[in-house]
């Protein structure tokens, strides 16, 4: 089966890159924003040598010129789930003490509520899935901040598959760490609802275009 094509907005079909991490990561906030049927969706990643809250993909509101923006570590709800590795969904933004309402206003939308959390890699966090003026609705027995904390799993377990198979192009050698990854994956999909190992397979089907697509 061919892989969807995810390029990132505004990108010319002459001039496709391959896919990238930012690309794997537009999906997941493509598929974010239309499941709750939100305003914006968006990923953070945290620049490991400075701090910063990175977009490093947009989907909704802002997708145009966002990717690439960064704030100062510590920035509003964003950076206080990647300082504390824990979800958070909030209701009403105006009664939020944490919510940087300057900051949101420079990005061109300012929500009135959102849900956040964090994707985390053994025990650091890589970054931030958020959620911009999310619409409530049954989910069955899972809540709408379960149904997030999934998509950030996955969103970490493609990114972890991607940094790996670059460490394999480097010649690093992680076959050991390799098959651990495999069989976490294993066991976590033997037990994972129908949608989340939908999810879960399309974003491996991502990954082995990356491991294999260049034969």
């Amino acid at each position: 089966m061919p892989l969807h094509d995810y390029s990132l907005p505004d990108s010319r079909p002459q001039a496709r890159t391959p896919l990238t991490e930012r690309q794997l990561l537009h999906s997941v906030v493509e598929m974010a924003r239309l499941l709750f049927g939100a305003a914006a969706a968006s990923i953070f990643l945290v620049d490991g040598d400075t701090g910063e809250l990175v977009f490093e993909a947009v989907s909704g509101q802002g997708d145009a010129h966002l990717p690439g923006t960064r704030f100062p570590s510590g920035t509003g709800i964003a950076g206080w789930v990647a300082m504390s590795g824990q979800p958070v969904h909030v209701d009403d933004l105006s009664s939020s003490t944490v919510f940087a309402r300057d900051s949101a206003a420079s990005t061109g939308y300012v929500p009135n509520s959102l849900m956040a959390a964090p994707l985390i890699r053994e025990a650091d966090c890589l970054g931030v899935l958020e959620v911009l003026d999310p619409c409530t609705a049954p989910r069955g027995e899972l809540t709408d901040l379960d149904v997030l904390g999934l998509l950030a799993v996955q969103a970490t377990i493609g990114l972890e598959i991607l940094i790996r198979a670059r460490d394999r192009a480097e010649g690093t050698a992680m076959a050991e760490e390799h098959a651990l990854l495999v069989d976490r994956i294993r066991k976590a999909m033997s037990t994972a609802s129908p949608a989340t190992v939908t999810l879960a397979v399309s974003l491996l089907a991502a990954a082995e275009e990356v491991l294999v697509g260049q034969r």
